[in-house]
């Protein structure tokens, strides 16, 4: 959901995509193609090229030419004569945005000589700046490997401290919940063809929303969480576990979700529409998982063991991500795409106010406190002080699994 904007904007990059009628069309019947048209600013002139396979060997047929807004403008008709292979549609911009360019058969008694006619859709998009599309896609990677590292400062702390005192139980508890509610809803519609028919089927001429990085990042996110509750398990955690109210929550989401898979299974909901379950335990996670950790440092009047690492870094993602919606927007003319879906935006700027919070914890209210890991910090200097570098190489291997302690 995070990097969906990023992998879109990946395609657009991407010359010679095709939008065909149908593959393997029947004897007497015929197919056609359009090549993808480059993106273009505001006031320029390109054009759509296509193609019509085998080469059309009828009586000349007549098109009725569409699009889905003003943004462009296309001749009314497109005329395919006797011997014609290919050709093209000239294209003059008149406003920033994205469109469709659609196909009808002009008379009844044309139709069904191009099967599948209304799958064949080209799209065009036009921007104000194209260098804004590069700074965009720019911006794109570096949020993506600021959440993709943001992982890592709180998995170290834990182990240089041996501990995971001070790290909300209830917060990496619903984290794993929100991640593999996330990772199964990109992996099914990344990999699955049937899901992808679907969702197609409901979005006619639409892109599959979940890209190659989107499941990257959600599977790699998983593991990182599962780092974290490996260590959990084998550091110091004082008195630390998950409270009534976290698991209260989670038996609701996954009670949810299993009765969601036995509706789907009975065919009463479509495969999609339970996916689309998946996406919305995500975002009711990302709604209350940073509130047991605030709590627990206002409890102890200490960030000791919540790791700043990550908040910086997530921080830096969110706000990246939250400016490329808005360069999106103004680049497209198309300021639905962030006010318009209010949970998207919300949930982005509801991330990014609790990381100013933590940092307000961090540095401002408790940056000299220390009393609720005071002696446990004097224990563990006292002890790394005495440790060899090889003594640290085992220790190291040995939590990796890779010796015996």
């Amino acid at each position: 959901m995070k990097l969906k904007c990023f992998g879109l904007l990946l395609t657009l990059l991407v010359a010679g995509v095709r939008s065909c009628s149908y593959a393997n069309p029947e004897e007497g019947l015929y197919r056609l193609c359009l090549q993808s048209v480059d993106t273009v600013e505001v006031g320029q002139n390109t054009s759509l090229l296509f193609s019509v396979q085998p080469v059309f060997r009828n009586e000349a047929l007549t098109l009725t030419i569409r699009t889905d807004n003003d943004t462009i403008e296309v001749p009314s008709q497109l005329e395919i004569a006797n011997g014609t292979s290919d050709g093209s549609v000239n294209i003059h911009t008149l406003a920033a945005g994205k469109t469709k360019i659609r196909f009808n058969y002009s008379s009844d008694a044309e139709e069904a000589l191009i099967v599948s006619l209304d799958r064949v859709i080209g799209e065009v998009d036009v921007v104000h700046s194209k260098a804004l599309v590069i700074i965009t896609a720019v911006i794109g990677w570096l949020y993506f490997a600021a959440w993709s590292i943001s992982f890592y400062p709180q998995i170290i702390l834990n182990f240089y401290r041996r501990s995971v005192v001070g790290l909300s139980f209830d917060y990496i508890a619903l984290n794993i919940t929100g991640f593999t509610a996330y990772s199964a809803f990109n992996c099914a519609l990344f990999w699955s063809t049937a899901i992808q028919a679907q969702y197609l089927d409901k979005n006619p001429g639409g892109v599959i929303p979940v890209q190659d990085n989107d499941v990257a990042f959600s599977l790699h996110a998983v593991f990182a969480t599962l780092v974290v509750i490996g260590q959990c398990l084998v550091f110091k955690r004082g008195k630390q576990k998950v409270s009534i109210v976290a698991i209260i929550i989670l038996v609701i989401l996954w009670l949810f979700v299993f009765i969601s898979l036995f509706v789907a299974v009975g065919k009463k909901l479509h495969w999609l529409e339970f996916l689309y379950f998946f996406s919305y335990v995500k975002l009711a996670v990302t709604l209350v998982k940073y509130i047991p950790q605030a709590y627990l440092n206002f409890k102890r009047k200490s960030t000791e063991g919540w790791s700043i690492g990550n908040v910086l870094l997530d921080f830096t993602g969110g706000t990246l991500s939250i400016l490329q919606m808005f360069l999106l927007s103004y680049n497209y003319d198309d300021w639905s795409s962030t006010f318009g879906d209010p949970t998207k935006f919300g949930l982005g700027l509801f991330s990014v106010l609790f990381d100013i919070l933590f940092m307000f914890q961090h540095y401002v209210c408790y940056r000299k406190s220390e009393k609720a890991t005071k002696e446990e910090e004097k224990g563990l200097l006292s002890d790394s002080s005495e440790q060899t570098p090889s003594s640290r190489a085992m220790k190291l291997l040995s939590f990796l699994g890779l010796v015996n302690s």
